[in-house]
């Protein structure tokens, strides 16, 4: 396992840290709707910096190293990136669904995504650190991984009839409980003060329900990610340069989303070849440069196929 030094971890954390002030605090100080080319530019901007991270790894990792490693290392880190990138679709998909839902103002959805997302990233971080050093000290879990990921992808690929009900959420049953909240929307606000008494708005409600999602997607994502690099560096910073870019891939791809339906299935696919690969490691080893093309020609044809139907066939909208 590929360990980095503290002032690598440090300088990763003051970075996104200061990128997520930027953004909030600066591009996005006022509330508003945030049209296609905005957000298109952002998707630009983090894979450009994602790109610029990856590049920046290859030339450290080479130099200490040597080429050979570096260079493996460096593609371990593009294709988990590439993975993430990837499940975080179906991302996509669930928020659409519940910022429908709950009927939030397009022009408070980015606050909702920002603070969501922090929160995932925070999550993450505490999975990340625990998933790698279970592995370290429990090889067989890997096992275990393989298992789920086979079991989830099956499941993603068969047909399925279950909608997403936000109220039927146990954080939001168990909230709503022991914490009062407003009948509507207080602006962007996630709290107010009522004679006294705080009480917590709708918006909280549909925060608390993001970030109790990206739970769920976290016990996917992660342990795939896990299957590419046992670099708790590596998992942890592809995962965050892919999830801190899924706001602007929500924001681009909202009214799109219809088009790409075989994405889904191509997904699965995806988490299936990792689970396989994760359970015949010790007997049938798979290079990262194999595993790279294997996802990425999934992911090519997925997409390709979906957009031909589409032409063909218009999608119906989401």
């Amino acid at each position: 396992m590929q360990t980095m030094p503290l002032w690598a971890w440090a300088a990763f954390l003051v970075f996104i840290a200061a990128m997520l002030a930027l953004d909030l605090g600066v591009f996005r100080k006022k509330s508003g709707v945030i049209g296609m080319k905005e957000a298109v530019s952002w998707c630009i901007v983090w894979l450009a910096l994602a790109m610029t991270f990856n590049t920046a790894l290859w030339f450290w990792w080479s130099h200490g190293l040597g080429a050979e490693k570096g260079g493996e290392l460096a593609l371990q880190w593009f294709t988990g990136y590439l993975v993430e990138i990837c499940l975080s679709v179906d991302n996509v998909f669930v928020f659409i669904v519940i910022f429908s839902y709950f009927k939030v103002p397009q022009q408070h959805q980015h606050r909702v995504l920002f603070w969501g997302i922090l929160g995932a990233a925070i999550m993450r971080f505490v999975f990340i650190i625990v998933g790698v050093d279970l592995l370290d000290r429990f090889h067989w879990l890997i096992y275990g991984f393989g298992v789920l990921l086979v079991f989830t992808g099956v499941k993603m690929a068969l047909p399925h009839k279950d909608k997403i009900d936000p109220e039927k959420n146990i954080a939001v049953r168990l909230f709503r409980k022991f914490f009062p909240v407003t009948p509507a929307y207080e602006g962007g606000r996630f709290f107010v003060t009522r004679d006294g008494r705080r009480l917590a708005t709708p918006l909280f409600i549909v925060l608390l329900v993001i970030e109790t999602t990206d739970v769920a997607f976290a016990l996917d994502s992660i342990p795939a990610v896990l299957a590419i690099s046992s670099s708790a560096f590596i998992v942890f910073t592809s995962n965050i340069f892919a999830i801190l870019g899924l706001r602007s891939l929500y924001f681009a791809l909202h009214g799109v989303m219809g088009l790409f339906r075989h994405l889904g299935l191509g997904l699965a696919v995806i988490l299936v070849f990792i689970g396989l690969k994760m359970l015949l490691e010790e007997v049938f080893p798979v290079s990262i440069g194999v595993s790279l093309g294997v996802i990425g020609g999934i992911l090519a044809i997925s997409v390709g196929t979906s957009l031909l139907h589409g032409v063909t066939t218009p999608a119906k909208p989401m």
